[in-house]
């Protein structure tokens, strides 16, 4: 069935919503987050108040169905795991127990953030000259800057791995105060930019370009709140920074609540995850 026209909506070079007319008059609805996360597009026949939803293929389904369950669950306990960690840092001992707190806590987020990224790497891709999602082959990486899916989640799974080589470095003892800041305090200013700057563009995914409250819409409000979490960990990285005359942190109270704050805003974020499923 081939389209007579379409319209396009998003940000910069990103396209996030495709609308495009049918040659029997229906009109079809493509949108990247409902597409990657739901595996579906939305068709709508004059005369109907509402759209009815098309589902990709089976086996497209069920992949996103499971990557998305990884991710979810993987941010869920690795939030956890940071919040305990900056738990124990703010009222216990800290020291080598928290640090392998969240280290292990950041693997999860490394989970969680390939699992994201295979969700946009294997999503199922509309077909532009009908009304359905086409399944793809399954792929374990792809380059794709131009798709705001890729970009973003691509940005949040190497933010991830560089917060582990701030929390691998963060296990080392004996380290003088400028390599603190050079091997433990750097990795994870560049992490806590890399998520603002996915965050940033999830938000630009889901409300179709300029950021706004769609308070009616699920994945607008686990990406609103990932965002709040990654804004919480930049604030408490920039707390963290070791002043080289004193040895001591800019502010250890904020450090150790905005990373806990930001870290159960993830955990939240991975729970409601569980109910943005195909």
């Amino acid at each position: 069935m081939s389209r007579t026209e379409a319209r396009s909506e998003g940000a910069g070079p990103f396209t996030t919503r495709l609308t495009w007319r049918l040659m029997d008059g229906r009109v079809a609805v493509w949108e990247s987050r409902l597409a990657r996360k739901r595996g579906v597009l939305t068709v709508s026949v004059p005369g109907e108040a509402e759209g009815r939803s098309r589902r990709a293929d089976t086996v497209s389904i069920a992949r996103l169905r499971r990557l998305n369950t990884i991710a979810a669950a993987a941010f869920t306990v690795g939030g956890l795991l940071f919040a305990l960690g900056a738990g124990v840092a703010q009222f216990g001992s800290g020291g080598v127990t928290g640090a392998w707190i969240y280290f292990t806590g950041g693997l999860f987020f490394n989970t969680g953030g390939y699992a994201s990224l295979l969700q946009a790497v294997n999503a199922p891709r509309r077909d532009s000259e009908s009304d359905a999602l086409a399944g793809r082959r399954w792929r374990w990486w792809s380059y794709e800057p131009g798709r705001i899916d890729w970009l973003s989640t691509f940005l949040l799974f190497v933010g991830t791995l560089v917060f582990g080589v701030n929390l691998l470095d963060s296990l080392l003892k004996g380290l003088s105060v400028q390599q603190v800041d050079r091997l433990i305090w750097a990795p994870d200013m560049v992490g806590c930019v890399l998520f603002l700057v996915s965050g940033h563009l999830a938000v630009v995914e889901v409300c179709h370009g300029r950021p706004r409250v769609l308070a009616g819409d699920l994945g607008w409000w686990i990406v609103a709140v990932n965002q709040l979490g990654s804004v919480l960990f930049f604030v408490s990285a920039l707390a963290a920074y070791t002043r080289p005359a004193t040895g001591s942190l800019v502010n250890v109270d904020i450090a150790n609540w905005g990373t806990l704050v930001g870290a159960l805003c993830f955990s939240v974020g991975g729970v409601m995850q569980f109910y943005e499923r195909p």
